[in-house]
């Protein structure tokens, strides 16, 4: 709980806490004008970038093409929000999976939903959102698209219409 000596301490401390905000970002620019080695990361592309200047900081393949699994789940999520919004779905209305399902492999990013065991909109956005779940996705895709194919063909047209 803050008492009154709150303020008096606020007043004291925001002039080192802004010297000390100033001095840290100017670090990585006196970082790498210093010549320091690239931090080693482990992944296949990356990039670190100062978004204050604009400027890249460091990198690696950055222009390397990889799948972007979360990209696509975001999309899926803003497809799914836009039926909910079109009334095309409901958070309460329960979807049945079908054996699209059991094309997740285990050491994928799941919520463990079964084929043929009805899941509501709502528990499917979470699985997909918060689990990050490939099944949940692909129970999903079918009930806004029809079908995953139906679903790949709504998702290139709303990103070209993005574009």
């Amino acid at each position: 709980m803050l008492n009154r000596a709150t303020p008096r301490l606020a007043s004291v401390f925001a002039p080192a806490a802004l010297v000390a905000a100033v001095t840290l970002a100017a670090a990585p620019a006196a970082v790498l004008a210093q010549g320091v080695p690239m931090p080693q990361v482990a992944a296949k592309s990356w990039m670190l970038y100062d978004v204050t200047s604009g400027q890249a900081l460091a990198s690696q393949n950055a222009d390397l093409r990889i799948e972007p699994a979360s990209l696509t789940k975001l999309m899926t999520a803003y497809l799914v929000f836009e039926a909910l919004k079109e009334k095309r779905l409901t958070l309460d209305q329960t979807i049945t999976p079908t054996e699209i399902v059991r094309k997740v492999k285990s050491d994928e990013s799941r919520m463990f939903i079964e084929a043929g065991k009805p899941v509501s909109v709502n528990d499917l956005l979470m699985g997909l959102i918060v689990q990050s779940g490939n099944d949940a996705s692909l129970a999903l895709a079918e009930a806004v698209g029809g079908s995953e194919e139906g679903f790949v063909a709504m998702m290139n047209r709303e990103a070209q219409r993005m574009a």
